[in-house]
């Protein structure tokens, strides 16, 4: 990646797109540790689904500005919810709830680089996200049951990171817990020592997808999240069978496959 960037927004939530199509979206509320409100989710959901449709961008890469990456709800949005009638919260929550969807089924790899607190709704969105590159001194929790609420929005991630014995003592106990501990459950696939190093992390990973074809990529994801938990059964045998099929005669199959037989790159690795 280079350092040349446009920049599309400078408030609530910053979207720098390089020339070589990496998209970084900062969580930019450092004076609050990054916490989320409404405005901050409506931002994200937009920003998602813009990055979805943009052929251009090959990776996401999401950080937080300032000391942490997100300490979780605004505590001012929350105080304002419980006001809220029980019909407003529904649709409060179903405003993250799509916000989420929206950035675990992005057809693009998702790369959550995280430093300093990530709580609450914070370890869900890192959760969300296809690959969690950590400093050693971050911390997660899933910290709600203090407030006699659950982690009930970004459980779907959660679990599908941690598993479901890890969020039974997490879950329940509200504790936090370091990258290290983040690294043997599931949630981080890599802990670093400090920020430069997380830079240089996602630089490696940047450069080791850019080695794919990005619609494989796309369908690679969709892959993981229709098969995992399916019961191996003749249906799941066909669907897999039908979808190596379609891609073996697409056109990045054939320029795969093209490429290798002729010894040269394949055209989606930029020079």
């Amino acid at each position: 990646m280079t350092d040349d960037t446009t920049q599309a927004d400078s408030e609530i939530v910053q979207l720098n797109l390089t020339r070589e199509g990496v998209a970084v979206v900062t969580l930019n509320r450092p004076q609050v540790h990054n916490a989320m409100n409404q405005d901050m989710i409506n931002r994200l959901a937009e920003i998602f689904s813009d990055l979805s449709k943009t052929d251009q961008v090959r990776v996401v890469l999401l950080d937080g500005a300032g000391k942490s990456f997100s300490a979780g709800a605004d505590l001012t949005w929350m105080r304002a919810a419980a006001d809220y009638t029980e019909s407003e919260n529904l649709e409060d929550a179903m405003a993250l709830a799509e916000m989420l969807n929206r950035l675990w089924t992005m057809p693009k790899p998702t790369i959550a680089l995280v430093h300093g607190a990530a709580l609450a709704g914070g370890t869900g969105l890192a959760a969300a996200c296809d690959m969690v590159v950590a400093t050693k001194d971050a911390s997660f929790g899933l910290t709600e049951v203090r407030l006699g609420i659950i982690p009930s929005v970004i459980s779907p991630y959660v679990l599908s990171a941690i598993g479901m014995r890890a969020a039974q003592r997490y879950f329940l106990t509200a504790e936090r817990f370091d990258a290290t501990e983040a690294h043997r459950l599931g949630l981080v696939h890599v802990v670093v020592e400090d920020q430069n190093a997380l830079a240089a992390e996602a630089e490696r990973l940047t450069r080791t997808i850019f080695s794919c074809a990005p619609g494989a990529i796309g369908e690679a994801k969709a892959l993981i999240r229709d098969v995992w938990g399916r019961e191996i059964d003749r249906d799941l045998m066909s669907d897999t069978a039908r979808r190596i099929a379609r891609l073996r005669v697409g056109p990045e199959g054939r320029e795969g496959l093209g490429a290798f037989l002729q010894k040269r790159k394949p055209s989606w690795i930029l020079d």
